[in-house]
């Protein structure tokens, strides 16, 4: 990940200078799942940029399940985070 996408709220940026949209809501439960699961911003961008590839658009609930199953697998580095949601596609 590039060194500006560091952070979520440098992604969700990016996202949207890309042109995707989030509403408030998206953003306040992008927020609660980072909080519940108290995932690291690198699992939380890639559980989001796994979310829109696999769902074409953002879903919450499953945005959730990854972050509970990368953390379930006990998941810590990007290349291993990246490798597991890969599995869903």
């Amino acid at each position: 990940m590039s060194e500006n996408r560091n952070t979520v709220t440098n992604y969700i940026v990016f996202l949207q200078s890309k042109g995707f949209k989030f509403s408030e809501e998206e953003l306040g439960f992008i927020a609660f799942g980072q909080k519940y699961t108290g995932a690291a911003d690198s699992m939380v961008t890639i559980a989001i940029e796994a979310t829109l590839r696999h769902q074409r658009h953002f879903d919450g609930s499953y945005y959730i399940g990854l972050l509970e199953a990368l953390l379930q697998q006990e998941v810590e580095d990007t290349k291993s985070a990246r490798a597991f949601v890969s599995q869903f596609e």
